[in-house]
């Protein structure tokens, strides 16, 4: 009796628990899924990659709850065909009892009769229990299959969402970086569509990425958030960049027709102008917001270029005085004899003192009479998440040394070192030239991940670069993007060529035998000068690793 047991049965009514069991992961699984759709409202996960890849996953565990039911059904009717077998051992069993104890009363008469039967009710219990391990086998192949495909199913579920992710990225970058630049304006566009969404979930989430950029788009060249997209040319032949250029411009030349409205001898400069971005919010609150005549603010062309111009010009105020003074001036002279001897005299000379002022966009918003929420969203241009957005709208997005030439050649025409000198900590005008490389290093991030160092002495500059090996005399072609330093020969108070740096600059381009520079503090303003490459006052060129 010990021959006939129900391990095997028990076995296989383990397999059915785990084929039930993989039908409830894939169950649950798929209920979870689910409701991430449903949750697609929140504001958190509505991205298209996130849901095109939860769709996809949706779709995949489907695919494996029909897998898993299907495996189930399989082990069931295993597991059926087993029972019954298994019953035909029991009563098998129960007969062979019967034989053995008619043997028992019958006597040995029989009992060779009797012994045949049992044996053959062993080998039909053999053969049943053979018959249920071949049954058990088959069950467990069926479900290590089934559990096979399943993975498989989800293996290429896996890799569909990861590739649908990639195409949703690509496809809609623009989206994203909308996304990021405008957040007031994309919270907006989320509240307006959550509904939308949610009504067309199950239908698929190209729709849904198409609704999004249309409203998003719709919602941004409407609203001044606009200016953000104001860098590329719209068919206009103008972008932000030349209006910008063309206004830096005037600015000089306004500065030098004061210079050339008197006589002077020493001239002293003051203040500084509004930065661009703050110029920029203003201008394009005030036009998208305009209550008479609103105009989209993510291209430009002559009209705009105007209200911009009022707009700098409003914000701007170059004044200027004058007054003569008479100091005594020590002079020192060799009398031939190698004494050096001193004469003082009085000498009158005319000062002219040029001041720039400006007003904040604060003061700016006062005077233009801004309502509540056009104050809020000049508050949302300035702020710190969208200084890189106004690096693109200024400067463009450029590779390697060119966004730094890109970012100086934006300055040109600033007169005084402001606002060079003051970020970098100083409290009064300094010699700024190299205060302005380091300002243009720190607008394109190179300060912070080391690419270029933050100084104000061009000694300090050279050494950084030498430090490191990346330092090229002057003998050597230089490439846009390198830093230039000068050892002047009696310029200014420079004295002799001693082999210090005395002034630095940015390499703008070579061209021709010829290198054009972006420099700072080239008579008091930031200026493109050019030399040729072999100039005996190049001392050499710092080369930053972009």
């Amino acid at each position: 009796m010990k021959d006939i047991k129900t391990r095997e049965s028990k076995k296989d009514i383990k397999m059915l628990d785990r084929a039930a069991g993989l039908a409830k992961v894939t169950k649950d699984a798929t209920v979870r899924t689910k409701d991430q759709v449903q949750n697609l409202s929140d504001d958190g996960q509505i991205t298209p990659d996130k849901y095109a890849e939860d769709k996809i996953k949706y779709m995949a565990e489907s695919a494996i709850e029909d897998t898993g039911k299907a495996a189930k059904k399989t082990v069931q009717k295993t597991y059926d065909g087993g029972k019954r077998l298994y019953k035909e051992i029991r009563r098998t069993r129960k007969e062979t009892d019967a034989i053995k104890q008619t043997a028992k009363s019958t006597g040995k008469s029989t009992a060779k009769t009797l012994q045949k039967s049992i044996k053959t009710g062993q080998r039909t219990v053999k053969t049943a229990q053979q018959t249920a391990k071949t049954t058990v086998k088959t069950a467990e192949k069926t479900a290590k299959a089934a559990k096979k495909t399943a993975e498989a199913s989800a293996k290429a579920a896996k890799m569909a969402a990861q590739a649908a992710r990639q195409a949703a990225r690509a496809t809609y970058k623009a989206a994203v970086i909308t996304a990021k630049a405008v957040a007031a304006a994309v919270k907006a566009a989320i509240a307006g569509v959550k509904a939308l969404i949610a009504a067309i979930a199950a239908g698929g989430w190209v729709a849904v990425v198409i609704i999004i950029v249309i409203c998003l788009i719709a919602l941004i060249v409407g609203s001044c958030f606009g200016i953000f997209f104001s860098g590329e040319d719209t068919g206009s032949g103008i972008t932000m960049q030349t209006v910008i250029s063309d206004i830096n411009t005037e600015y000089e030349a306004k500065i030098n027709e004061t210079k050339g409205t008197v006589a002077y001898d020493v001239l002293e400069m003051s203040g500084s102008r509004a930065v661009w971005p703050e110029v920029l919010s203003v201008y394009a609150v005030k036009t998208a917001g305009d209550p008479n005549n609103p105009q989209e603010v993510a291209s430009i062309d002559e009209g705009k270029r105007q209200i911009l111009k009022d707009v700098f010009w409003s914000m701007n105020e170059i004044s200027f005085n004058t007054a003569t003074k008479t100091e005594n001036v020590v002079t020192e002279t060799d009398d031939g004899n190698g004494n050096i001897v001193e004469t003082t005299e009085s000498v009158t000379r005319t000062y002219l003192y040029i001041r720039v002022t400006h007003k904040s966009a604060d003061e700016m918003a006062q005077q233009y009479g801004f309502t509540d929420e056009q104050k809020e969203q000049l508050r949302e241009l300035l702020s710190d998440e969208n200084k890189k957005m106004w690096s693109g709208v200024l400067y463009g997005y450029c590779a390697g040394g060119e966004d730094i030439v890109s970012v100086a050649i934006s300055q040109v025409g600033n007169t005084g070192g402001q606002p060079y000198w003051s970020w970098y900590g100083f409290g009064s005008r300094v010699e700024w030239c190299a205060c302005f490389v380091s300002w243009c290093a720190n607008e394109c991030g190179y300060i912070d991940t080391g690419v270029i160092p933050k100084f104000a002495g061009c000694v300090n500059g050279v050494q950084w670069f030498k430090d490191r090996g990346q330092w090229m005399d002057g003998s050597g072609e230089p490439v846009p993007g390198m830093i230039i330093f000068f050892d002047w020969d009696n310029k200014g108070s420079s004295g002799p060529q001693d082999g210090l740096s005395d002034h630095v600059g940015i390499v703008q381009k070579v061209e021709n035998g010829i290198v054009y520079t972006v420099e700072g503090n080239s008579g008091d303003s930031c200026r493109v000068n050019q030399y040729s490459v072999d100039h005996y006052e190049i001392l050499g060129y710092g080369v930053p690793q972009y």
